[in-house]
This record gives C-alpha cells, structure tokens and sequence, in this order.
C-alpha cells in the first residue's frame, strides 16, 4: 500500500486499430484514498495527479498500459510456460506479441475455409470502441533452470513472499507470464484472452485469473479522483503525474543507467524500458467494515470518506499537516496515509503509480461475499514497494484485509520495431 460515436457503426477489425491509437499496499490508496506523495516535488503539484498519460497503440518504448488512465473492466492472467526450450519459449513470446499487435492495431483476422474454425471468435464483431490495452510481464518462476535464463532475471524480481497479514492461495498466486488486459467492456478482455490464449496454446497454460472493474464514469479530472473503491474510500488520490515524462523515468522505467556497468545492484540491460509490477489481490472483510463507524474508517485512512480530503484539510487535494500535529491529534499516527507516505524525506523518488481495481467472486462457503481490490502498482525498484509495506505492518487496516494472491512481475520492455516482439532482447541477450 502506499499514500497514497454517432454515424455508421464500423466493424471491429476497423476500428480496433484507431481505438487503441485515441484512446501491499492497498490500492487507494491503494485501499481508497491513500496518498502517494509528491516524490520531491512541489506539494501543489498534487493537483496535477489526474491527468493521465496519452493513449497509443502497440509500438513504442514502454507498454501501453502502465501509465495510461485505467478502463472500466480489466482482466488479470496468470500462465504457466510449457515450452520444452528456449527456441519454442522464443516462437511462443513472438506468437503472443504478432496477437496482441494485432488486436491493438486493428489487424482484420485472416479469412479461413468455412469447414475449419475462425480466425477470430467474433465476440467483438459489432463493438464500435472496445478501448483495448494489453500489458505482458513475466514472474520470477521464468527464471528457473528451465530455459537458461537465470542469468538474465531482474536484480530485484522474487517470488512474492508472504507479507503482514497474507494468507496466500498457490492457486491464485504467481506465474510465469501475466497478461493485464483493459476495456470498455468485459467482453473485450474476454474475446483478448480468448485470442491470445488460441494462439498460444503449445506453450501458455492458465494458471489463475481475475476478473476486475473501475466506475464507469471513473473520467480523469485534475485535482479529483472519480473512482472509489469498495470500502468506499476515493482510489487513487495523490498518483503522481503519469503525463510528466521525466518524473515517470525517474519512479517508473527502468534506465540504461541502471545497467551500467558501475552500477548499483545493475539491472541486466534487456530490462530498459521496463518496470517492476505488484499485483496483490486483497480481500476486503467488507460485512465487518460496513459495522464500523464512520469515524473509525476515517481515522484508520486519515481522509475524508465522501471528499477524500485529509482530516487536517477541506480538499481532497489538500496536503496533511503532519508538522502541526506531531500527536496524531487530528490525523493518527496509525492512519494509512501517515504510515505509507509520512512526508519525512523517506518517500522521496520512491512514489508509486497504482493502478487499484475492485473485484466481486461472489459468495464464500461461508455467504460472506467475495469482493476487495485487485492492487497493481508499477515502480522502478520493487525495493521501494516493500519498504512501504513494512510501515503498514500493524496498521489497523490489516483488520479489515486479507491478502489472498497475485505475484510479482517484470513488464517487459515495448517494442519499436516492426518485426521485433516483446521479449526479444530477454531471449537474445549474450
């Protein structure tokens, strides 16, 4: 956690393409109105927070997905590779790239014998503005003895450990490949998945996966987040600014300084580009919540449940007065803001840019309901995460949370070229 179209309707295989070119921390903090902090920068640069970086397709240097403004509905995947070598794992990760190209570009499926399958399972056929994005990032498990590539594994990548308060599920943890989709609709992640999953089915097994949602109406406005998360609190307040290039550079990708030779814990240098990704799926105890007092959920934020202002201001972008009230008088030295972003010098160039989605499974075994948020961040040391978890680690919050999955992840590096695919320099590199 941390603190913080009118006129004639045009089929999918041509819009897709003009569509993607326009178009633990608890989450809301991660968990709801948690604040990041402004990472050495201007305090009044907070209002800035939400505007989102410009949307684009396929190629460029980083993924689409990371910095982008979230969709309404996403979908997290988890695979297991079972390709017997580097050579087949190689073909598998050019196969998946050529996929999600050509969903995000609008590339038309190619026609087929009508006594053989589609090319394309048509679930989308008459979707005008389907908003794709796809991220792709691989897990520390891909750098086992399997396909030789331990060597080459980001210097920070582990498997997620177990952290305050986890009750880990193997079956919804971990994996070798995970495949974030984003969309107006759910059926959009779903008709993605189905056409990556078809395409790389020789070397791709499903391991778990997530369904997830934001407010529809979750539209970017400067100095107010629009989404909440299901214990009602405002997500994503304080994010910083993911339009400012040289500030994502320094908190998000990974730089050719990093793989310098004289540098510290050197990342190996087919990781520029990239970034190291959390995902934490967290359960929130949500019956027991709705029990609590208002008060009590404020003072455990230190925010404002409706405003998403901290208790020392009046607006949600105003920043909390933590030198006036060294007590914890009006804002408690125990709320979720103060411990995850204590405004102290500590947090400086280590902000985070979460992405939180809430999520519904239904009802448990016990009819209690399944819900909570699937937290995602993206930082360029996962150090930087788990510094910020170890203030958390008592926090009263925990009460009312259970981590139950997700896994740590490398994004991998964007493609430029034509020809090139995600991963390529991974599985090149000497």
């Amino acid at each position: 956690m941390t603190d913080d179209s009118t006129g004639t309707p045009l089929s999918r295989r041509a819009f897709l393409g003009t569509a993607a070119l326009g178009t633990a921390v608890v989450g809301g903090a991660a968990a709801g109105g948690i604040r990041l902090g402004s990472a050495g920068r201007a305090d009044s640069a907070d209002a800035d927070e939400a505007r989102p970086a410009p949307s684009r397709g396929f190629r460029g240097n980083h993924q689409i997905g990371v910095l982008e403004h979230p969709r309404p509905h996403g979908l997290l995947a988890a695979f297991t590779c079972v390709d017997t070598d580097r050579t087949a794992l190689r073909e598998t990760f050019r196969e998946l790239s050529e996929e999600v190209d050509g969903l995000l570009s609008g590339r038309a499926p190619a026609d087929t014998d009508r006594a053989l399958p589609p090319s394309d399972n048509g679930v989308l056929e008459e979707v005008t503005d389907p908003g794709l994005m796809a991220t792709v990032s691989v897990g520390a498990s891909l750098f086992d003895r399997r396909y030789g590539l331990a060597d080459r594994k980001p210097r920070e990548l582990v498997t997620m450990p177990f952290l305050a308060n986890d009750r880990l599920d193997p079956a919804r943890s971990h994996g070798d490949v995970l495949i974030a989709l984003q969309g107006k609709e759910p059926d959009v992640c779903v008709h993605a998945l189905r056409q990556m999953m078809r395409r790389t089915r020789s070397g791709l097994v499903l391991k778990w996966m997530q369904d997830t949602f934001t407010r529809p109406d979750a539209i970017p406005r400067v100095g107010q987040t629009q989404s909440r998360n299901l214990l009602g609190f405002k997500d994503g307040t304080a994010n910083p600014d993911a339009g400012d290039e040289a500030l994502m550079n320094t908190l998000v990708w990974t730089q050719p300084a990093d793989a310098a030779v004289t540098a510290t814990n050197r990342e190996p240098a087919w990781t520029v580009g990239g970034t190291y990704q959390v995902v934490r799926v967290i359960r929130m105890m949500v019956e027991r919540w709705d029990r609590a007092s208002l008060d009590e959920q404020e003072e455990i934020f230190g925010r404002r449940k409706v405003t998403g202002a901290p208790l020392s201001g009046k607006a949600e972008t105003d920043i909390p007065e933590y030198a006036n009230d060294p007590a914890g008088e009006v804002i408690p030295l125990t709320a979720h803001i103060r411990l995850a972003n204590p405004r102290d010098g500590r947090t400086k160039d280590k902000v985070l840019v979460r992405r939180g989605m809430s999520y519904s499974r239904g009802v448990d075994s016990a009819g209690l309901l399944d819900q909570g948020l699937a937290f995602v961040s993206y930082q360029r040391r996962l150090s930087h995460f788990l510094e910020a978890q170890e203030r958390l680690k008592g926090e009263p919050l925990e009460e009312y949370l259970r981590p139950e999955g997700g896994g740590f992840f490398f994004v991998l590096p964007g493609v430029v070229e034509i020809g090139d695919f995600l991963g390529r320099a991974l599985f090149d590199a000497r």
